[in-house]
């Protein structure tokens, strides 16, 4: 459940939209050239970044550029979300303030979020008299991680959670995958116990290895994340293959929604095994994924 009955943004996308999106491809704030490709590059959402992809001397022409981009209503034919600048550096409260009111802007991804009070104080940077925007909550520190629940149920218009696995190695020290399964397993859990939707992974950075991403995305859907942030448009179709519905998959779910018209109580498919409530919520989302463009 959900820490507040508080009715979502007018523009927000709930966790039901959220479960069938596989794709999240980040663009640079300060290059509205690729920004402009990233929304023509079939991704569910294009994450434009004024984080770790801009320079220091070029922050505020990439929160101008995006207020431009957004400041006429849907930029594209897909939602735009924000990467702002860390919290509790001097530039995210201006990016908030500046971004949050706009037509366009469809998400804010707040970077590096360590616990509760940091996530309202953002969400209380939006200016008076607008609604706050869909959040999502970026977990890159340990004390992210051991706050997950927190962040996620922390304020109404929070929308999902991640993982932020670069910053949160150097914070761990750790040096493989391996070092990362707890946090993993918590993210998972996190989302599912407030209500959200699975959380996507995190980056592959190596843009050339796409049998190394494949092969990462098939652990990760095991693992129970749901699609995956990208930095090049390359690894989006390795992504959407991965995480799609195989057709014994869907067919399995089409049984279990089937049986589910017919019995309200637990059910007995055809081969003896029985499937319960979660079980058939399960596979509605499956076909909700197998019916995506």
């Amino acid at each position: 459940m959900r820490a507040s009955p508080a009715a979502p943004a007018p523009h927000s996308t709930g966790p039901a939209a959220a479960e069938t999106c596989l794709t999240w491809l980040y663009a640079p704030g300060d290059r509205p050239d690729v920004v402009a490709k990233a929304l023509r590059s079939g991704t569910d959402v294009v994450l434009v970044d004024l984080e770790d992809a801009v320079a220091p001397e070029r922050k505020a022409y990439a929160r101008a550029s995006t207020a431009e981009l957004l400041s006429d209503g849907a930029p594209g034919p897909v939602p735009v979300h924000v990467r702002v600048n860390a919290l509790d550096g001097p530039l995210a409260e201006d990016d908030v303030r500046t971004l949050a009111p706009l037509p366009g802007l469809a998400g804010l991804r707040l970077p590096k979020v360590p616990g509760v009070g940091e996530l309202r104080r953002a969400a209380g940077w939006v200016p008076p008299g607008n609604d706050v925007p869909p959040l999502y909550a970026l977990l890159e520190s340990a004390l992210g991680i051991e706050h997950a629940f927190e962040i996620a149920t922390g304020h109404h218009a929070v929308r999902g959670i991640a993982l932020g696995e670069a910053d949160l190695r150097a914070d761990l020290g750790v040096s493989t995958g391996g070092g990362l399964e707890y946090a993993r397993g918590r993210a998972v859990v996190a989302a599912r116990a407030a209500g959200l939707a699975p959380p996507p992974q995190s980056v592959y950075p190596d843009v050339r290895d796409v049998e190394g991403l494949a092969l990462d995305c098939a652990e990760g859907r095991a693992r129970g994340f749901l699609g995956r942030t990208a930095i090049h448009p390359r690894q989006l179709p390795v992504i959407e293959a991965a995480y799609r519905p195989s057709a014994e998959e869907v067919a399995a779910a089409e049984e279990i929604v089937t049986a589910a018209g017919t019995d309200a109580g637990a059910l007995a498919l055809a081969d003896g095994r029985f499937v319960d409530a979660a079980v058939v919520a399960g596979a509605r989302r499956t076909l909700s994924l197998a019916r995506r463009r």
